[in-house]
């Protein structure tokens, strides 16, 4: 008779709950291609004694989009990531 009935989460809830899921299978094809971008370098790398430039671009944007759905996820921002919002771009000054 007295039991605990928990609270139906606010519809702004539940949006974001199919929105990490979302965001979460969106991580996982991103692990997927930057492991493949990782072993794809390494043969371009002992074949040509030298990593390739535009290779390196995707790697980088590819860890910084993962960064963003992992801040997303963790409730860290409420910004969404790509494809909600722009692809991440490479903000570094280094010259690779």
């Amino acid at each position: 008779m007295n039991e605990l009935i928990a609270p139906v989460p606010p519809r702004k809830l539940w949006l974001r709950l199919v929105l990490m899921l979302l965001m979460a299978l969106a991580f996982q094809l991103a692990v997927w291609l930057l492991s493949l971008v990782a072993l794809l370098q390494l043969l371009l790398a002992v074949v040509t004694d030298a990593p390739n430039a535009r290779l390196q671009q995707l790697g980088k944007s590819l860890g910084r989009y993962l960064a963003q759905i992992a801040v997303f996820e963790s409730f860290g921002s409420e910004e969404l990531p790509f494809p909600f919002s722009e692809w991440p771009a490479d903000t570094s000054q280094t010259k690779l």
